[in-house]
């Protein structure tokens, strides 16, 4: 049985004049994986302040469930550098009297792939992701926000996440723009959308289906309304000298209609992208033979050939650390390799998009940062002002002053590909280009690097982003050597050797605990963890089970169908999910079962 967890009654919540919730209303119920979207901005973090407590609302109503545990995972936890995993998740366990916190904490961190002694100062952003989950995990909260979790995972890492997600007991709230991942992880979407929350069943893909519709209908609505108090205007004006008396009741009316239309929120227009595209290259962009590469006794590129042509649109697929930002470096001539010999076409104007926006000058404006010492921009046969350049980037005039430094993440994503595109090129290298960006500005992006004629060479471990946009994959397969495939990442995922497979734990952390393993130990057998998961499968499955058995009952009810088919098909979908989630169930019961036998 479904409970409410946590219920927002009439929330307003408003910095300066900028109102993020204009009296929304939202109920989070148990049992459910919500996913949060919303444009950059709109105030999704700030509403999971409300929840857990951080921040209080301005006006209106927020009621928890009795004992509810709430854990909140942030974009960039923040961790002791200087402790030990192991001791800053333990704590001091003494002063609670919690004495299974131990071992509690060694079954997660074995779990999660975390190694014992390692400093939280020296792990990469990946990991320090982990430790921040373990440490929300171990609390075994009734609901867990999540606070853009995929930023700095790689694929094996967020592939872990989805898994760990679906089999957690408590509620979810993720926010992500990783559309692959909402569709695998989230029964519900919740949108945050000119100060309202909507929340629809299903999945991205199912309410991307549905927002659609609702925004047509929303238009529609609004034209119409548009031209009846336009009538009404019109009526208003003549009035005065067709008639003696007016009807004043039409006239409060029409008062109304006004103060209606004047506190209507616009949908935010969507950024405007276009490429200034330089004089093309040579046909030739750049050719690798028998390149090598590493840093002390570390080889991230052994013996790699390769050619890019003209129009190559390459997608670069590896670990953290397997190396594709420095293969990116070699293959544009910034690196030399340690041997080998790169050649390069003629006519190479090089756009770069880094990761960590670390060409951004602080204290530089945001006119300054786009077009220093001039006005104007010329964009293919367009000239255009700097400041409607930075409205086509949702930044208004009155910020073109404003230092780079007052920025969010998002707004430094947008400004970097603003004056990225500002200048002509052939070549454009986007370096995890979709953190921190939102899912309607990824799309628009998706067009506009379909539609360029010259040379595209991307890093991301956004999957739907890469195989929307790349005609060819190069993949890290370890051990320095890289292989190159046809397709996206879908075909990447098809054709890739058998030994590169996908983990659920940390490349680093299992090859250390297979280097600290002494042979015969009983890598084999159950965690304690895993021995009181498997105990628990079966009832849980049956439990599905008989769920599955009810809603195919009700689907058969001939009264189920009398006021149109959406009941059915809400069921149908539970359906879908319950048979997927019984799918995973019996896979990592055979898993289980297959390891406890040895």
């Amino acid at each position: 049985m479904s409970i409410n967890l946590v219920t927002l009654t009439g929330i307003h919540l408003a910095f300066g004049h900028h109102a993020l919730l204009d009296n929304a209303s939202l109920t989070i119920h148990s049992g459910e994986r919500y996913g949060l979207i919303g444009r950059n901005g709109a105030g999704k973090s700030s509403l999971l302040k409300l929840i857990d407590g951080r921040l209080l609302p301005d006006d209106g109503q927020i009621m928890r469930s009795s004992g509810l545990r709430v854990a909140t995972v942030e974009q960039e936890p923040g961790l002791p550098p200087d402790q030990q995993i192991y001791d800053f998740l333990c704590g001091d366990y003494t002063e609670t009297e919690d004495w299974q916190r131990p071992a509690k904490i060694s079954a997660l961190m074995d779990q999660l792939g975390l190694p014992n002694d390692a400093l939280i100062g020296s792990l990469s952003g990946g990991m320090r992701k982990r430790v921040a989950l373990a440490q929300a995990l171990s609390d075994e909260p009734d609901l867990l926000l999540l606070d853009e979790p995929t930023n700095h995972l790689d694929f094996d890492g967020i592939l872990w996440l989805e898994q760990l997600l679906k089999g957690f007991r408590g509620s979810v709230i993720v926010i992500t723009h990783d559309r692959d991942f909402l569709d695998s992880v989230s029964s519900q979407i919740i949108e945050l959308d000119r100060g309202q929350l909507f929340s629809f069943p299903g999945n991205f893909t199912k309410w991307q289906e549905r927002k659609a519709e609702w925004l047509q209908a929303e238009s529609q609505q609004q034209a119409k309304f548009d031209k009846f108090l336009a009538q009404e205007e019109v009526w208003i004006r003549t009035g005065v000298q067709a008639r003696r008396t007016r009807d004043e009741g039409r006239v409060r009316r029409l008062e109304s209609l006004r103060r209606e239309r004047a506190a209507r929120r616009e949908r935010m227009g969507n950024v405007r992208l276009a490429i200034s595209e330089g004089k093309r290259s040579g046909k030739l962009v750049a050719e690798a033979e028998n390149i090598t590469h590493g840093y002390d006794d570390r080889i991230l590129i052994r013996d790699f050939s390769t050619v890019l042509m003209r129009g190559d649109k390459i997608g670069l697929i590896g670990s953290n650390g397997a190396g594709k930002t420095t293969l990116l470096q070699i293959l544009l001539g910034k690196l030399p390799p340690n041997s080998g010999q790169i050649r390069h076409g003629t006519n190479l104007t090089v756009g770069y998009f880094d990761q960590m926006r670390s060409s951004l000058d602080e204290n530089a404006t945001l006119a300054e940062t786009i077009s220093p010492g001039t006005e104007w921009i010329e964009i293919g046969d367009q000239r255009k002002h700097v400041m409607s350049y930075l409205e086509d980037f949702l930044f208004p005039p009155a910020r073109a002053n404003s230092p780079v430094r007052s920025l969010s993440g998002g707004e430094r994503a947008r400004l970097a590909l603003a004056r990225m595109f500002a200048q002509p090129t052939n070549i454009l290298v986007l370096d995890e280009p979709t953190n921190d960006l939102d899912i309607e500005t990824l799309e628009l992006l998706e067009d506009l690097l379909q539609e360029y004629q010259g040379t595209v060479l991307l890093v991301s471990h956004d999957r739907r982003f890469l195989n929307n946009i790349v005609t060819q994959v190069i993949a890290a397969e370890g051990n320095g050597h890289w292989g190159e495939y046809v397709g996206g990442y879908d075909e990447w995922l098809a054709q890739r050797p058998a030994t590169v497979t996908t983990t659920t734990a940390p490349a680093a952390a299992t090859a250390d605990k297979e280097k600290a393993a002494p042979k015969g130990n009983r890598t084999n057998k159950l965690a304690p963890w895993e021995k009181k998961e498997l105990d628990a499968l079966p009832e849980k499955i049956a439990k599905l089970e008989s769920r599955q058995a009810e809603l195919a009952a009700k689907l058969s009810d001939p009264d189920l169908y009398k006021d149109g088919n959406d009941a059915a098909q809400n069921i149908q979908s539970s359906l879908e999910e319950l048979e997927a989630e019984l799918l995973q169930l019996f896979e990592r019961w055979e898993a289980l079962e297959e390891k406890a036998q040895g």
